[in-house]
């Protein structure tokens, strides 16, 4: 079998995969559950907790490695393996590519582990609102100059605050790449699921997505990530720049 009908028959699958609503039903109800458990935070990359599904970070590798971006903005850094994930896929590409990561709250354990990270030299952290101003210019001198940017957001997830980082955060995406948008899956979990956050059903990062997209023409929704994915916090999430 050649490469090419290698891909055509995984494109195949897939694409009967994602018609197949007895096993999505299933993925779905199978991710409540592990929710229950605090499932994404089992996980770590290359030291430092991740907290994202295993298949999400395989999409990550996936685009990176495809995209090739010499810039990557995240906002929440959180325990900050993300930042190392970005890091070590450019070191890995032999690239000079830079990972700046955003957070309102950078903890002092965690700044300090990520700083003394081998591969810390490759990141630049911002500490403040991500849809501040000030923070919004930090970001923009980080990156200035840099040809492909490819954009994560995952920090707090009100609809509020999603649709007001894509609006700001969308400038930086370069053509061809990236706008992913994390946990547009809380529109899909049971009421209740977030009894101490301010987020849940239609107030949450896909309801953000939704109306972002309904006026910003440039973006559209690559859905054959997520059909291959099926376990994934981004349903609907990983958004492709295709016009400027």
């Amino acid at each position: 079998m050649t490469d090419t009908e290698f891909e055509e028959r995984n494109r195949a699958a897939i694409k009967s995969m994602a018609t197949d609503t007895e096993l999505s039903s299933a993925t779905q109800e199978w991710f409540n559950k592990s929710y229950r458990h605090e499932y994404s935070y089992h996980f770590k990359w290359m030291g430092l907790p991740i907290i994202q599904y295993p298949q999400d970070i395989v999409a990550l590798q996936e685009l990176v490695w495809e995209l090739r971006p010499d810039a990557i903005v995240e906002t929440g850094i959180a325990r900050g393996g993300s930042l190392i994930l970005y890091s070590s896929l450019f070191e890995m590409m032999g690239t000079d590519g830079l990972v700046v990561g955003v957070d309102i709250d950078i903890r002092e354990p965690n700044r300090q582990a990520i700083e003394q990270h081998p591969l810390s030299e490759r990141i630049e952290m911002i500490e403040g609102s991500s849809v501040d101003e000030d923070v919004i210019r930090q970001v923009a001198a980080a990156i200035a100059g840099r040809e492909s940017v490819l954009v994560v957001l995952d920090s707090n997830h009100t609809h509020e605050h999603v649709l007001a980082e894509l609006e700001l955060y969308s400038q930086f995406v370069t053509r061809g790449s990236y706008l992913i948008v994390f946990d547009t899956v809380v529109e899909h979990m049971p009421e209740g699921s977030y009894p101490d956050r301010p987020w849940g059903k239609g107030n949450n990062p896909m309801s953000a997505a939704k109306e972002f997209l309904s006026r910003n023409q440039g973006f559209e929704v690559d859905h054959a990530i997520t059909d291959k994915l099926l376990i994934t916090a981004a349903p609907g999430g990983y958004l492709k720049r295709v016009s400027d």
